[in-house]
């Protein structure tokens, strides 16, 4: 089996599949996918909304399941009852990767969501070296054209500063994981760009996206250049202008001032308490910045 990445759409069967079925084959994942792997199980076994007798599996299921992963590099070759595979970086998400899987005289590309565009922390997705025969492709966007990415990042942006400016409070609804961390990026440095926002507040409201911080920080020559040459001079996930918050409990609200937080669909949780909090109040802002709009807006 060849794990695509960590997101819980790939992921979240694995420790049911290895403990609770009579699958004996091998589970293969990059370095990064597997440390993620651990946190975001364990996280989704304890937010999970069902008695413990209809849990698929629990947290000792997720620690025995990581035992029986095998860790592959980016552009290592393996061979398994002589099936050859590799794999190649995707631009996806962190340790996201897609396979090329040699069997005799044809090529399989197995591959989850990608990206040709290099962004804030992520390489683009490699070509691989070799044209496949078959494609197995995820289509999540695959019938949507993007915006540019310094058109989409300027829309954002503008977003926030114009409901700041207006003494607003600013929510924005998002994964724990690649687009929080993308976003921080944005943010830490649009701040750092504009003086007169000093003193308005960012804060990021997700435990799980700070205890993922150090895995970031541990495999940042997994990302792009731009990264690694910050790293040889400071951490760019250690944000100048940005505050984790631990829980409402302890949130000054007082605007203008922006919360990112989890989950983002706004289904429970913070983000769900705050948006119920200032949606009544036109100056605020959600800022939806994935694709949650298609499937909530009539919620």
């Amino acid at each position: 089996m060849m794990q695509l990445c960590f997101h819980l759409d790939h992921a979240a069967s694995l420790p049911y599949f290895l403990e609770k079925t009579t699958f004996k084959g091998r589970v293969f994942m990059t370095h990064a996918t597997q440390a993620i792997y651990k946190l975001l199980l364990s996280e989704y076994v304890k937010v999970s909304k069902v008695s413990v007798k209809d849990m698929l599996y629990d947290e000792q299921d997720i620690l025995r399941s990581i035992d029986k992963i095998e860790v592959i590099d980016f552009n290592q070759t393996l061979e398994v009852n002589g099936i050859r595979f590799w794999c190649y970086t995707t631009g996806h998400v962190l340790g996201a990767a897609m396979f090329m899987v040699d069997l005799s005289s044809v090529r399989v590309l197995y591959t989850g969501d990608y990206s040709r565009e290099e962004d804030r922390h992520l390489r683009a997705a490699e070509i691989p070296q070799f044209s496949p025969d078959i494609c197995i492709i995820e289509s999540t966007y695959g019938v949507q054209i993007h915006q540019p990415r310094n058109v989409r990042e300027k829309r954002f942006t503008d977003v926030i500063h114009s409901t700041i400016s207006q003494g607003g409070r600013v929510l924005i609804p998002a994964f724990s994981l690649r687009r929080a961390q993308e976003l921080l990026l944005i943010l830490d440095e649009y701040w750092s760009n504009h003086p007169e926002l000093h003193n308005i507040p960012i804060y990021y409201a997700s435990p799980l996206t700070k205890r993922c911080m150090a895995i970031y920080q541990t495999y940042f020559n997994s990302m792009n250049e731009r990264i690694r040459n910050q790293f040889a001079n400071s951490n760019p996930f250690d944000f100048k202008h940005i505050s984790p918050l631990k829980s409402i409990e302890n949130f000054n609200d007082v605007c203008p001032l922006v919360v990112m937080a989890s989950p983002s669909g706004l289904q429970s949780g913070l983000s769900r308490q705050l948006f119920e909090m200032w949606c009544s109040d036109k100056k605020n802002a959600c800022v939806i910045p994935g694709m949650n709009v298609g499937r909530n807006h009539h919620q």
